[in-house]
């Protein structure tokens, strides 16, 4: 569904229709598939699923599903909150919470509330006749407007909405600096979208306290001024679209105040920031009415200055410190001809615009004030559209590209389009993603959701594996970041720090920035919009978001579900930890073929297999050769099974001789208990691995400690998964803690997903080639027989990284003996 929003397909509502039931009905077995295997447990997802459904069928309907919320503060706005705020404050409250631009305090009155009182006016009725009587040409469009304008300045506002306007007034007078008045802005459904409706809708300064009842009245009016029913008749918004947010912001005492376009709109080849400002405030900059200061910059480091045209600025706009509104002031005679701007502001300013440039994945017009202290502030960022001539070849693009070096080329799959240019950032498990700096591309081994809280902040992200359909890939999309995944190799030909550009739709990477191919990007044409278009990207928030990202927090549950896509994840999860508390081992019919694998190290293993896992074994129990004691080595078909045989029968890994323990080791095991899940006296001492071709499940218990290993293999890698949990020790809970902390480590490396909570270690790798996973079962097997006294080892915190990195050491020399590719 996403895909049809790149303009390549014609679809209608029954399309929407047909494919959000499809959808449904999957979801809906997804839940029935896991409460089969729970019967009961996780009952709360049929609800979930059930509210999701609700709001999708609203949008179908036409009737927007809005959340029974009047009030946002841009410090909580998320993206889950952008048909309540409208476009124009959700870029603001992206712009502080994201990218941490400071831009006004502010909070939003929603479009809900907005809902709410033309509905408890009865205005909907009345103004839907006064439109018909306008297209039906008996009355002209500006009396129309006229009367709905009225009609809307004459509402009482209800009384709830009434309340949340004082408890916006309380908040923000308190914040408002030298006890300003508020701005009071609007922000419409599709206001600074894709379309910028500039300067259609209302927007007040300076407004006192005592009269925000009043101000919220005016911008709700002007949904329906003259420019603005024909602005929208041209979009063909429909009347169920006209819904307006009111954003209440702090009012900024700006020493100097502008705007500025990231490139040029009608000179886009020459690669520069355009920048205007003046003395004051900028609505009269904005409006055209006052002269302005010019300046044209290099988008490159340091920002050079190319052309700067500083002009006489004798009036500058002020905040009326009586209130309300603005006064005009003479501007003092040393200043009429000095440049508004410093030169180290010029830079600040670039430097941030092209920061916004890169986080909205477009170019930008942005409003701007420096306050009287000299601090930036954003007041506002929307796309700007760049002209492209008509008789503009794309011969000189061509060739450009044929000339540059590509690093790679035809590779990999593309889960989000787009052109990047940037710094890589390799993250390793030994990076610390609170360091990814704004506009890199991320380059990762696999296509972990562990990314997903940078990813917004990237400039493209490149995988070595992964599928367009995983959680990570649907993330980049929501965030329109260019996303080139299953590459396989770039991890290892890509360096940190060096600077590419990547053309993800020609799976192209590139060195160095190829200014054309982002010029190209720009001048693009979007697609002429229609009621479809943004009635798909409204069901989309129900569907793709993904709220859900790391199983060990709180709201990783049912009611946590928001979208299609968290439903999927959840029960994802929750499957294969469902399948791994089974006890398997009871549950099974005693005629499956099983027995104790022989093996030349001491670990006591029974195997059943439930489907292929042993070879020839019909055959062999028909002739009598099969002996249900005994299973060899080469009897086992399991592809994950031998690899993990394999790992743990490595010569050197396995340690036979006693550990010395000494006393305090020693009292802490004779004190230890073993837990209740394992009490049974079936279960103490006994190993156990159910198999089948391509699935395993290893559980362990070896002394004190317990671990499984779940996994399952194929050739399609959305399916493959490596499950890995431990926990227990002989020792105390110190030197516990530490070997759980080297599982960590060791598997970090690997690119396991890891939680660690003292003694226990939970471990996902999923959603990665065969080959990877069958190397990282070899490896569990190595870690099994590696890991089985250390604990007793682990006397200090620096023996933590001194055994992961003897282990490291350990499995390359696996790697050199067996020929196998490393992944690191």
């Amino acid at each position: 569904m996403h895909s049809k929003l790149g303009g390549d397909y014609i679809f209608d509502t029954q399309y929407l229709r047909m494919a959000t039931q499809d959808m449904e009905d999957l979801v809906r077995r997804l839940i029935g598939a896991l409460d089969s295997m729970t019967p009961g447990k996780y009952i709360e997802l049929y609800s979930s699923l059930g509210e999701i459904s609700k709001n999708i069928q609203h949008e179908l309907a036409g009737q927007p599903a809005l959340p029974d919320r009047l009030m946002i503060a841009f410090s909580e706005t998320t993206p889950k909150d952008y048909d309540l705020v409208g476009a124009k404050s959700y870029n603001l409250a992206r712009i502080s919470n994201m990218l941490e631009i400071k831009t006004p305090a502010g909070i939003s009155i929603t479009t809900r509330a907005c809902k709410e009182y033309m509905e408890s006016n009865g205005f909907n009725k009345i103004i839907s006749a006064i439109k018909h009587e306008c297209m039906d040409g008996d009355k002209p469009l500006d009396q129309a407007s006229a009367e709905i304008s009225e009609l809307i300045l004459s509402g009482t506002i209800p009384p709830e909405v009434r309340k949340t306007l004082n408890e916006v007034r309380d908040q923000l007078s308190l914040s408002s600096e030298k006890g300003l008045g508020l701005a009071v802005r609007s922000s419409a459904w599709g206001e600074d979208g894709n379309n910028s409706f500039a300067g259609i809708y209302e927007s007040l300064i300076n407004v006192r306290p005592d009269r925000l009842h009043e101000a919220y009245r005016t911008v709700l009016a002007a949904i329906y001024s003259p420019a603005a029913i024909r602005y929208r008749r041209r979009l063909n918004y429909r009347t169920r679209e006209t819904l307006m947010a009111v954003s209440f912001q702090t009012m900024v005492d700006a020493k100097c105040s502008g705007v500025v376009y990231t490139l040029s709109p009608t000179a886009p080849r020459d690669n520069t920031v355009i920048i205007s400002s003046a003395w004051g405030l900028g609505s009269a900059i904005v409006a055209g009415e006052s002269a302005t200061d010019q300046f044209s910059v290099s988008r490159e480091k340091p920002y050079e200055q190319l052309a700067v045209s500083i002009q006489r600025k004798e009036k500058a706009l002020r905040i009326n410190p009586a209130g309300p509104g603005t006064v005009e002031e003479t501007v003092p005679e040393h200043l009429q001809t000095r440049s508004s701007l410093s030169s180290e502001e010029i830079k600040i300013l670039v430097k941030t615009a092209l920061r916004l440039e890169q986080y909205f994945k477009k170019p930008q017009d942005i409003e701007f004030a420096f306050d009287q202290d000299g601090e930036l502030i954003i007041l506002q960022s929307r796309p700007l559209r760049i002209q492209s001539p008509v008789d503009e070849p794309c011969a000189s693009l061509i060739e450009e590209l044929n000339n540059r070096e590509k690093i790679i080329s035809g590779k990999g799959d593309v889960a989000q389009q787009g052109i990047a240019s940037g710094k890589v950032f390799i993250a390793r498990n030994d990076s610390c993603l609170n360091d990814f700096p704004n506009g890199a591309i991320l380059v990762v081994h696999h296509s972990s959701p562990s990314y997903a809280a940078i990813l917004p902040r990237a400039g493209g992200l490149i995988t070595d594996v992964g599928s367009p359909l995983g959680h990570l890939a649907t993330i980049a999309r929501e965030y329109r970041v260019p996303a080139l995944l299953n590459t396989e190799n770039a991890t290892k030909i890509l360096s940190e720090g060096q600077i590419i550009t990547m053309d993800a739709e020609q799976k192209t990477v590139y060195a160095g920035i190829l200014h054309e191919l982002h010029l190209y990007q720009a001048k693009s044409e979007s697609i002429d919009e229609t009621y479809e278009y943004r009635l798909l990207r409204r069901i989309l928030r129900q569907v793709e978001p993904l709220n859900l990202f790391d199983p060990a927090d709180s709201n990783f549950n049912p009611a946590g579900c928001e979208t299609f896509h968290d439903i999927t994840r959840f029960v994802h999860e929750k499957a294969v930890e469902e399948l791994i508390e089974i006890n398997i081992g009871t549950s099974l019919d005693s005629s499956s073929p099983n027995g104790r694998l022989k093996l030349p190290v001491p670990l006591d293993l029974t195997i059943i297999d439930i489907g292929g896992g042993l070879k020839n074994i019909e055959s062999e129990m028909d002739s009598g050769r099969f002996n249900r004691k005994t299973i060899e080595q080469d009897q086992v078909a399991s592809a994950p099974m031998t690899a993990f045989i394999e790992g743990v029968t490595m010569a050197g890994v396995w340690q036979s001789s006693p550990v010395p323990v000494d006393f305090s080791s020693f009292m802490s095991s004779m004190t230890r208990t073993v837990s209740p899940q394992h009490a049974d006296s079936t279960n103490i001492g006994r190993n156990l691995a159910v198999i089948s071709d391509n699935y395993s499940h290893i559980s362990l218990h070896l002394g004190y400690h317990f671990t499984i290993i779940n996994c399952y293999v194929s050739e399609n890698p959305a399916d493959n998964y490596v499950y890995f949990r431990f926990a227990g020790g002989v020792t105390d809970a110190e030197r516990r803690s530490r070997r759980a902390r080297f599982l960590s480590e060791v598997l970090a490396r690997l690119d396991f997903s890891i939680t660690v909570r003292d003694d226990l270690v939970i471990a996902r790798a999923k959603k990665i080639s065969a080959d990877d996973i069958m190397y990282r079962m070899m490896v569990m097997g190595i870690l099994v027989a590696y890991s089985r006294q250390l604990d007793v080892s682990m006397i200090n915190d620096s023996s933590i990284e001194s055994y992961a990195n003897d282990f490291d050491e350990l499995i390359k020399k696996s790697h050199s003996n067996n020929n196998r590719r490393v992944t690191e």
